[in-house]
């Protein structure tokens, strides 16, 4: 029951978190791309691979970490499913060059940063 509770805690974060992040990123940026759900795959890819790598190294315990954290958090922040209707909208808008540039953008820098995370996380 306390894993449920962890995930639940974490995930209600996650989500307020994202939130505010999108909320951020159209008032600072504007509506003219998908600002936002770039900005919670970069950071959610980022700490993803900062807490595996601190996990595998034993800098953190698994529990109650891995399901706080990387199940809960992490999966309500960041947003897979945002991404692929942004990228079908911007398609079906005949936004081909946007539609390109977020999944370009997406994948290079989420496994960018999931790949500094683990370095970083590494580091002794």
């Amino acid at each position: 029951m306390l894993t449920y509770l962890a995930i639940a805690l974490g995930g209600a974060i996650g989500a307020c978190l994202r939130y505010a992040c999108n909320e951020m990123a159209l008032n600072v940026l504007g509506k003219s791309f998908p600002f936002g759900t770039l900005l919670v795959n970069i950071l959610g890819s980022f700490i993803l691979g900062l807490l595996y790598a601190l996990i595998s190294n034993g800098v953190l315990a698994p529990t109650p970490w891995r399901t706080l954290v990387a199940i809960g958090l992490i999966g309500a922040f960041t947003t897979f499913s945002t991404f692929s209707l942004d990228t079908v909208l911007l398609l079906q808008q005949a936004e081909v060059l946007k539609a390109f540039c977020n999944v370009l953008l997406n994948v290079l820098l989420c496994l960018t940063l999931a790949w500094l995370g683990l370095k970083l996380g590494s580091m002794k």
